[in-house]
């Protein structure tokens, strides 16, 4: 009778978490409309680049907030699930929070609460997203330029890549529609949901963008979302909450190193937007920004949504920027070092378990008797890389070898 009562509590809590927080949607709150590229890009060409005027809307989210209090009060953190709920919902309040106070100084304080700063130390490492960063930059930098198709010979249309990727789709999400479209106001390339997956329109997208597309989009972030609204008793595990971001994010570029879907240009990309980010927090404007990603080779537009990503939701003149774009390479590293340990320690449905629904590395080990106990279920969708535990298994291990023959040193071996 105490176990029933105990699950009744959780899935109520469960329950109003979800109806509270479905509707907070942080990154459509910060876009900005398409004619700020379009006015900035003539400016730019013309050699008077002006900073965009940014006007956001006034948000109040007093009623919610104090909703979600009330949900946190509510949890018993000494229990597990109860616990994730509490976690779940203060990093919604705080997103609340942020979404109350777009372009004002606190809202970059709010963006490192959530996604942590630049210069913060990956859980475990003794390396910051932003050494990382650099590190990147300056190995890809002398190689970019021997390796690197111009992006202009190759420009795949949104339309094009929307077709390829439904083929892959379809297929593979069989008990679920999940359709692509294409959004003329999207800040980044693509944006998963559950049930859409959307393009940015006037783009040109490469070769190489489709299979990384399908592997970040759809078979990371739209399916952990699926798996998770499939839970039959914990459906928080279908909503994106902010504190799990950083798992997210790491575990899709895991999976577009694995299935060699990466290269060297959208690496380096990644590795930009972090620098970008620092420069920004440390009093850089958008054009600074803007012309630091045209020092790293990218084209113009590319730059515009680059710099774009870093201050959706600050100040274009600088010291508030959004911090989101460190949690690539800080969650790959986090998610390599989960993956290395399981296989070490022989938890191989430590893996599996992360795919779920929406859940941090942290957040595995301590809901893993509620897995076995079937009060949660197993994914209904795996990524082909995840389902096939040997490759996984060969991969991590070559990984762990390689970090131990200490390549960095400079004595060569030919």
């Amino acid at each position: 009778m105490k176990d029933l009562q105990l699950n009744d509590k959780i899935r109520q809590i469960d329950t109003q978490l979800v109806s509270v927080c479905k509707s907070i949607k942080i990154l459509s709150e910060l876009s900005w409309e398409p004619h700020h590229t379009k006015e900035f890009l003539s400016g730019w060409e013309k050699g008077n680049p002006k900073l965009p005027n940014i006007l956001y809307p006034k948000h109040i989210l007093t009623e919610k907030k104090s909703e979600i209090r009330k949900i946190m009060s509510a949890c018993d953190r000494t229990h597990p699930i109860q616990e994730f709920l509490y976690q779940s919902a203060e990093s919604y309040y705080f997103g609340a929070e942020l979404i109350e106070n777009l372009g004002k100084p606190v809202f970059a304080e709010l963006s490192i609460q959530l996604y942590g700063a630049p210069q913060d130390l990956t859980i475990g490492t003794k390396i910051s997203a932003l050494e990382a960063s650099q590190h990147f930059l300056d190995v890809t930098g002398n190689l970019i330029s021997l390796t690197k198709v111009a992006e202009h010979d190759v420009c795949l249309m949104a339309e094009y890549v929307k077709e390829e990727m439904e083929k892959a789709i379809k297929p593979f999400f069989k008990n679920h529609t999940v359709e692509v479209v294409i959004d003329e106001k999207l800040v980044s390339k693509a944006a998963a949901g559950a049930h859409k997956i959307r393009l940015r329109n006037y783009t040109c997208f490469a070769p190489i963008d489709i299979p990384q597309l399908l592997e970040h989009e759809a078979f990371v972030h739209t399916l952990t979302l699926l798996n998770g609204r499939a839970q039959p008793n914990l459906t928080t595990l279908g909503l994106g909450a902010p504190r799990t971001t950083r798992t997210q994010e790491g575990l899709a570029l895991f999976a577009e190193l694995i299935t060699n879907s990466i290269d060297l240009s959208r690496l380096r990309r990644i590795a930009a937007r972090v620098k970008g980010v620092d420069m920004a927090l440390n009093g850089a404007n958008f054009i600074e920004v803007f012309k630091f990603f045209i020092d790293c080779g990218q084209t113009p537009t590319e730059c515009f949504h680059s710099a774009m990503r870093v201050f959706r939701g600050g100040d274009v003149n600088g010291r508030v920027a959004f911090t989101k774009d460190i949690t690539y390479l800080s969650g790959f590293v986090q998610v390599h070092r989960f993956l290395e340990e399981s296989i070490q320690k022989e938890r191989i449905l430590d893996a599996h378990y992360l795919f779920a629904g929406r859940l941090t590395t942290r957040d595995v080990p301590n809901l893993e008797p509620f897995f076995k106990s079937k009060f949660l279920v197993p994914p209904i969708y795996e990524p082909k890389w995840i389902s096939n535990p040997h490759t996984l298994m060969a991969f991590l291990v070559y990984s762990n070898f390689t970090s131990q023959l200490g390549l960095s040193s400079k004595e060569s071996i030919g």
